[in-house]
């Protein structure tokens, strides 16, 4: 059975994968610099205003993650009792951010991955 090839010669995937790689590289660099973004906002920056979250807008009830932004935000700015005040799990959340951050890192700046981070991530 004789297969035909494209005219150039390339495989169909191969620019949706070129494409995905661009993508990649500026979501990487985007979550590289989001946490020094925020570190500039204040720490009350996201404490007021209406809260978009389905769960409450829908159900009227709170989930888990309601008010993580803002544990996260008084988290970074070292307001320990503020985080724990707005959500308990964000003691849980914010090492985990910080490795996924410290992964993405390292592929920007292009130097190894440790395995376990490798691994976990």
């Amino acid at each position: 059975m004789i297969y035909s090839l494209r005219m150039d010669h390339t495989p169909k995937h191969y620019n949706r994968k070129k494409r995905n790689k661009g993508f990649n590289k500026i979501f990487q660099w985007g979550i590289v610099i989001a946490p020094f973004f925020l570190l500039l906002l204040p720490v009350d920056h996201f404490d007021t205003g209406e809260s978009i979250c389905v769960s409450k807008f829908l159900a009227g009830i709170e989930c888990y993650a309601c008010g993580l932004t803002r544990g996260v935000m008084h988290f970074i700015h070292l307001d320990f009792a503020g985080a724990w005040e707005f959500n308990k799990l964000t003691f849980i959340v914010v090492p985990l951010l910080s490795l996924y951050w410290l992964k993405a890192l390292l592929t920007v700046l292009k130097l190894k991955i440790p395995r376990f981070l490798d691994r976990i991530m």
